[in-house]
C-alpha cells in the first residue's frame, strides 16, 4: 500500500502541470506572459514557505548552498517560467508541449554525466519510446503523415516557430533545474529551497512587467480567470513543485523525470472531461507508448538483468 501511495505522489506533480498549462493558456493571451509567470511564482512561494513553517521544517538556506541556490533560482524559476509562458502564448499546435516534455532525455544525459546514474539499453529504449509517444500525442497528424509518406513537411503547420523554440528553451531550463536542485539542497531543506526560489525568481519578472507598456499593470480578469490563475499558482506550482523537487532530491533522477512523459496525457484527459474533447487513434497510441515507456525506464535494471543473464535470483536459489 505504501508503494502505491508513493507512486501516486510521484505522479501527482505531472498531473497538476498538465492541467495548469491548460489553465494558463488563456491568461497569457489576455494579459501577457510576464505577469502570468510572476503571479504563478510569487504566491506559490509564499504558500510553500507557510507550509514549511506549519510543519516546523528548516526555512533557512545554508550559506554553503548560496551559489548553487541562486543559479538554480535563475534557471528554474525566472528562465523556465518566462520561457513557458511565452511558449504558451505563441504555440498554436500541440508541438510545443511535445518539446517541453522532451526534458527527461536531457535529464537522463545530465544525470549520467554528473551522478553516474546507470542507463542500460532497456532504459534508453524506454526514453525513446516515451518521446515517440508524446510526438503521437502532440504533433498534428497531417504533419506526421506528410513526413512519413513524403519524407518532407507538406503542411500549413510550421515545425519550429517562435513558440516551439520557447518551449524547447523551457525544457532545457527545466532539465538543468532538475539536476541543480541536488546542488542547491546539499545542506538545506528542499521544500524551503523550492519556496524561496519561487519568491526570488519572481522579482525579475515583476520588474520586467512594471516597465512593459504593452500590457496593463494589473490584469483585467474575470473571477473565473483569477480562479484559473490561483489554481495554476497554488496547485500547479506550490504543490506540484514542492513534491517534484522533494522527490528529485531523493529519487533516481532518470526514472523520476521520465514521469514527465505523463504530463500531456493528463492535459488531454482533462480536456476530454472538461471540454468534451476526444482522442484520435494516433493519440491513444501515444498514451499506450508513454505508459510502456514509464514501465521500461522505472524497471530497466530488473528487465536488463534478466535479459542479459537469463537467470533470476529467489530466496530458494537461482533459477534459469
Amino acid at each position: 500500500m505504501f508503494l502505491i501511495w508513493n507512486w501516486l505522489l510521484m505522479v501527482l506533480p505531472f498531473a497538476l502541470w498538465g492541467t495548469s498549462m491548460a489553465a494558463m493558456a488563456p491568461l497569457v493571451q489576455a494579459s501577457g506572459p510576464v505577469i502570468v509567470a510572476s503571479l504563478r511564482l510569487l504566491p506559490a512561494g509564499l504558500v510553500v514557505l507557510i507550509s514549511v513553517f506549519i510543519f516546523q521544517r528548516s526555512w533557512k538556506i545554508a550559506k554553503e548552498d548560496f551559489f548553487w541556490f541562486f543559479v538554480f533560482t535563475f534557471v528554474d524559476a525566472t528562465l523556465f517560467q518566462i520561457f513557458l509562458a511565452k511558449g504558451l502564448m505563441e504555440t498554436g499546435a500541440g508541438l510545443g508541449s511535445v518539446l517541453i516534455d522532451s526534458q527527461p532525455l536531457m535529464v537522463a544525459l545530465l544525470a549520467r554525466v554528473l551522478f553516474g546514474d546507470a542507463i542500460n539499453p532497456i532504459g534508453w529504449f524506454g526514453l525513446v519510446l516515451g518521446l515517440v509517444g508524446i510526438i503521437c500525442l502532440g504533433v498534428p497528424s497531417e504533419l506526421l503523415g506528410s513526413w512519413f509518406l513524403l519524407g518532407k513537411i507538406e503542411s500549413d503547420v510550421a515545425f519550429l516557430s517562435h513558440g516551439e523554440l520557447w518551449m524547447l528553451s523551457a525544457a532545457i531550463a527545466m532539465a538543468f533545474g532538475t539536476v541543480l536542485i541536488r546542488f542547491a539542497c546539499r545542506n538545506s531543506d528542499p521544500v524551503a529551497v523550492t519556496g524561496w526560489h519561487m519568491i526570488l525568481g519572481s522579482f525579475p519578472l515583476l520588474g520586467w512587467h512594471l516597465f512593459d507598456t504593452n500590457w496593463p499593470l494589473i490584469p483585467d480578469w474575470t473571477g473565473v480567470q483569477w480562479g484559473l490563475m490561483a489554481y495554476a499558482s497554488v496547485f500547479g506550482s506550490a504543490l506540484a513543485y514542492g513534491l517534484f523537487f522533494w522527490f528529485a532530491n531523493r529519487k533516481e533522477l532518470t526514472t523520476f523525470s521520465t514521469l514527465a512523459f505523463l504530463t500531456p496525457v493528463f492535459a488531454l484527459l482533462t480536456g476530454g472531461i472538461w471540454l468534451g474533447e476526444r482522442l484520435c487513434f494516433l493519440q491513444w497510441m501515444g498514451v499506450v507508448l508513454i505508459l510502456i515507456s514509464v514501465l521500461f525506464v522505472s524497471q530497466r535494471n530488473r528487465f536488463w538483468e534478466k535479459d542479459s543473464l537469463g537467470i533470476s535470483v529467489t530466496k530458494e536459489g537461482v533459477s534459469l
